[in-house]
C-alpha cells in the first residue's frame, strides 16, 4: 500500500509519500488554505509528489497535528486518518503530551533502539525521553532558536530581528546583532549539553536524536563547542514519519 503522511507543524506542514514500508520522499510546505486542500484532493498538486502519483487525494493520509485549525481542513479529505495518542504503542503518556514528540520518539526507537532520546529543533526546542520498555520518561519544552531571536524583536523597543548564524559568533559580541546570537546560542549549546549529560548518567547505553528544521545548525554548533557530546548524536530528519509508519503497519 502506498500512502501519504502528513505532520501539521507549529510552523510548516510536513510531508512524507511512502511505498509501502519505505519512506520514497519528505518535503515541506507552508500551510494551505481550504482552497488549497480543495485543490489537493482533485489531484491538482501532483507536481509536488513524484511522479507517479496521481491523483494524490485517492491515496490514503494519515495526518498528525498540534494545530487544530489546520487540523479540520482536511476532514473532507476521502482517505484521511486522524493519529491520536491513543494508539502509540508508549506507556506513560500524558493527555497533552504533543503528537509530534510522541511520534518522534517512536519513531528513534524503531529505527535508532530504546532507550532513546529525541531532541527536536524546530519552532520549540523539545527533550523526549523514552526507556527499555517503550515507557516515556519525560522532558522538556522551550522556545526553538528563531522564536528565541525573534521574540526580542518583537518585545523590545531597540533590539534588532537576527537570524541563526551559519557558525558559532563571538562570545562576547561588539555589535548587538552578535551579541542577540551569543546570548541564544551559547545558552542553548550549553543547555543541550547538559540534558544530554543528565540523560546518558541515567541510560548510559541510549542513542540521542537530533531532528526538527536547525537541526544542522545546532549539530555544527556543538561540534564546535562540545565535540565529544556531539559524536554522540544521531541525526535523522525522519523521526516522526518513522513512528507514522509503526502505526501504519500495526493497522
Amino acid at each position: 500500500m502506498n500512502w501519504l503522511g502528513l505532520m501539521i507543524g507549529n510552523s510548516q506542514m510536513h510531508w512524507a509519500y511512502f511505498e509501502g514500508e519505505t519512506l520514497h520522499k519528505a518535503w515541506d510546505t507552508h500551510y494551505l488554505t481550504a482552497a488549497s486542500v480543495k485543490e489537493l484532493m482533485q489531484g491538482l498538486m501532483a507536481g509536488d509528489l513524484p511522479a507517479e502519483i496521481s491523483p494524490p487525494s485517492q491515496l490514503p493520509l494519515y495526518l498528525a497535528s498540534v494545530v487544530p485549525r489546520q487540523t479540520l481542513l482536511w476532514q473532507s479529505y476521502p482517505n484521511v486518518r486522524i493519529i491520536t495518542l491513543e494508539e502509540l504503542p508508549l506507556e506513560g503518556m500524558y493527555p497533552t503530551l504533543g503528537i509530534d514528540r510522541a511520534l518522534a520518539a517512536l519513531g528513534a526507537g524503531e529505527v535508532w533502539g530504546l532507550p532513546v532520546l529525541v531532541i527536536d529543533a524546530g519552532t520549540a526546542l523539545t527533550f523526549t525521553g523514552a526507556d527499555a520498555n517503550r515507557c516515556l520518561v519525560g522532558g522538556a519544552i522551550l522556545p526553538g532558536l528563531s522564536q528565541q531571536l525573534l521574540s526580542l524583536a518583537y518585545r523590545t523597543a531597540a533590539l534588532p530581528s537576527v537570524k541563526i548564524p551559519q557558525e558559532m559568533p563571538p562570545r562576547w559580541a561588539l555589535n548587538t546583532p552578535e551579541a542577540i546570537q551569543s546570548g541564544v546560542i551559547y545558552t542553548v549549546v550549553a543547555g543541550i549539553k547538559d540534558f544530554i549529560q543528565a540523560w546518558k548518567q541515567e541510560f548510559p547505553s541510549s542513542r540521542v536524536v537530533l531532528t526538527g528544521g536547525d537541526r544542522a545548525s545546532l549539530l555544527s554548533y556543538l561540534q564546535t563547542q562540545f565535540p565529544e557530546i556531539a559524536s554522540q548524536i544521531m541525526n535523522d530528519p525522519n523521526l516522526i514519519f518513522m513512528g507514522m509508519r509503526s502505526v501504519v503497519l500495526s493497522s
